[in-house]
């Protein structure tokens, strides 16, 4: 169902854009603005993932250097059956993580100093896994044509006024202020719409990766106080990077409204929540996660089906240190 409104939402802001290039320049307008699309589209795909990386001064690790975090990311995409993603660390006191790149095979992912000294190891593996889930949705290319699409509304929408007395454009001049009003919040609207649905579907996607909703639920629930506790100077300067993050970076962006970028933390935890107790529902033996680096003893239902076993680090069972997230 996620992947049907998705699809119908893109559709929308697609049709939007041509809609302000018609409106504008009439049938020209309209091909005129479908090139610029291809042309945004084509430079997004292609360096968005350096952009943001480069904007939010991520640093890429080793094994060596971050092995826990490496690890976590290795396993878990082995459980997926996804490429092994570039690593990042970023240098920043508040407790976040995003993904990016145009697909599985270009892909990385990103995490907090903040993020990686508050969040237990299990947690880790909860966000890690829904950081994949994007990565697996190709949820990055998603937000990326969307975004591209959003910002050439706007443009187009400030041209509206140049071409206000054009006779193509039967509205005149209170017609071009309206474009210029209407179109860049609509677009806005449906973009903020996709990514709400993108986290849900991460979130769920998650859980099944890494066995466990209950890690995921309690990663938000303490990422989304850590984030009010500290600013996040790069996502600040640069609002539109806040899509890409597990949890909205910006202050003052907590409700799941039309206006939001994320869905409230609540409303994703209770639906985890309610993933877990189906996943309970779905299998009688209980299933005892092995004393090991990533995992405590933690005894959760055993489900059928895809991600039914949690995820565990085989390797290190001989290792009874509890190290922290940074190894």
């Amino acid at each position: 169902m996620n992947f049907i409104k998705t699809g119908m939402l893109i559709a929308a802001i697609t049709a939007l854009f041509l809609g302000v290039g018609f409106l504008i320049g009439g049938t020209t307008g309209m091909l005129v603005a479908f090139v610029i699309a291809i042309g945004m589209n084509g430079f997004a795909y292609w360096n968005s993932d350096k952009m943001v990386l480069k904007m939010h001064g991520a640093r890429l690790v080793t094994e060596s250097e971050a092995p826990i975090l490496v690890r976590v990311v290795k396993d878990l995409s082995e459980r997926a059956g996804l490429p092994m993603p570039k690593v990042y660390i970023m240098e920043n006191a508040q407790p976040n993580a995003f993904a990016t790149g145009r697909n599985p095979e270009n892909a990385a992912v990103a995490a907090t100093t903040g993020l990686l000294d508050l969040l237990t190891p299990e947690e880790l593996a909860g966000v890690m896994a829904h950081e994949l889930a994007h990565v697996k949705n190709r949820d990055t290319l998603t937000m990326t044509v969307t975004a591209t699409l959003a910002g050439a509304i706007s443009m187009l929408a400030n041209f509206a006024l140049f071409f206000g007395g054009n006779r193509n454009n039967s509205g005149g001049l209170i017609g071009a202020l309206a474009i210029m009003i209407l179109a860049p919040l609509a677009a806005m609207l449906v973009q903020m719409a996709i990514s709400r649905t993108r986290e849900y579907s991460a979130d769920h996607t998650g859980s099944e990766i890494c066995g466990n909703p209950d890690w995921l639920a309690s990663a938000l629930q303490k990422l989304e106080r850590g984030v009010q506790a500290h600013e996040n100077i790069p996502a600040e300067k640069n609002p539109a990077s806040a899509s890409l993050f597990i949890i909205n970076p910006l202050h003052g962006k907590r409700a799941d409204s039309l206006f939001s970028t994320h869905p409230a933390t609540k409303n994703r935890v209770a639906k985890l929540k309610e993933m877990t107790l189906g996943m309970v529902r779905g299998g009688a033996n209980t299933y005892r996660a092995p004393n090991s680096r990533y995992v405590k003893n933690t005894t959760v239902e055993k489900p059928s089906g895809r991600g039914s076993t949690p995820y565990t680090d085989q390797k290190s069972r001989e290792s009874d240190q509890k190290p922290g997230p940074w190894g």
